[in-house]
């Protein structure tokens, strides 16, 4: 059985259509951002250090990587939680990867360096502000870096910057592209996040449905598996 229909029935009516579209363009931008920061050569994030270190040693696309990553974060979610499995979460890994394989085939050679790292670095931080906020298939490491900020009340930028230190260290070991633009995401990306989704609840009037003050209930925003 299809789970689009559970996906629909896990969330609340009213401005649903309103957060699925706040998830979609995060996707979006968040693949456009990553995009950049591969293009720019000056190393990439580390979720895709760790993706594209799989590619040097498994035969397969970015968006089967980002999925097999997303398996592994969430089963490490489930058990902590003692929750079932979500897919969602699976869902967003495999689709910003695989958009970030479209993307890759434009011919971005205008585009310099420092240009795409700059914007790299401010598309992934407002990419991921806007799929947090939407609640909806929230991306599978932030659904443990959420957890830890409730049970550990740790602030969001230092749980995050600990789970993409860990995704560094496994992407370096396979070979993945490390460099200064991954030191940039660490600092930047992570530390940008939060100030947007401040942002976007002043100016754009978005209720932050992913980092609320009760801890996190996947049964309200993803989908059980």
């Amino acid at each position: 059985m299809s789970r689009l229909p559970a996906l629909f029935a896990a969330l609340p009516a009213r401005g649903l259509a309103q957060r699925l579209g706040v998830y979609l363009v995060g996707c979006v931008v968040f693949a456009a951002g990553a995009t950049l920061f591969i293009h720019s050569d000056l190393g990439t994030d580390p979720l895709d250090v760790l993706a594209l270190g799989l590619k040097e040693h498994i035969p397969m696309t970015i968006g089967i990587a980002q999925g097999a990553i997303a398996a592994v974060c969430i089963t490490v979610w489930a058990v902590w939680n003692r929750r079932r499995p979500v897919v969602a979460p699976f869902v967003t890994f495999f689709l910003c990867g695989s958009l970030i394989d479209l993307m890759l085939l434009a011919d971005l050679s205008w585009l310099g360096s420092v240009p795409s790292l700059v914007t790299a670095v401010l598309l992934c931080a407002y990419g991921s502000a806007l799929i947090i906020m939407s609640g909806i298939g929230i991306r599978a490491m932030d659904l443990i870096v959420i957890t830890m900020t409730h049970r550990w009340k740790w602030p969001f930028w230092v749980a995050k910057a600990g789970i993409e230190a860990v995704l560094l260290g496994f992407g370096f070991l396979l070979g993945g592209p490390v460099g200064v633009g991954t030191l940039c995401f660490l600092l930047f990306v992570d530390g940008l996040i939060q100030p947007f989704m401040a942002l976007n609840r002043r100016v754009l009037r978005l209720t932050n449905h992913g980092l609320a003050q009760q801890p996190l209930r996947p049964e309200a925003v993803q989908v059980s598996a």
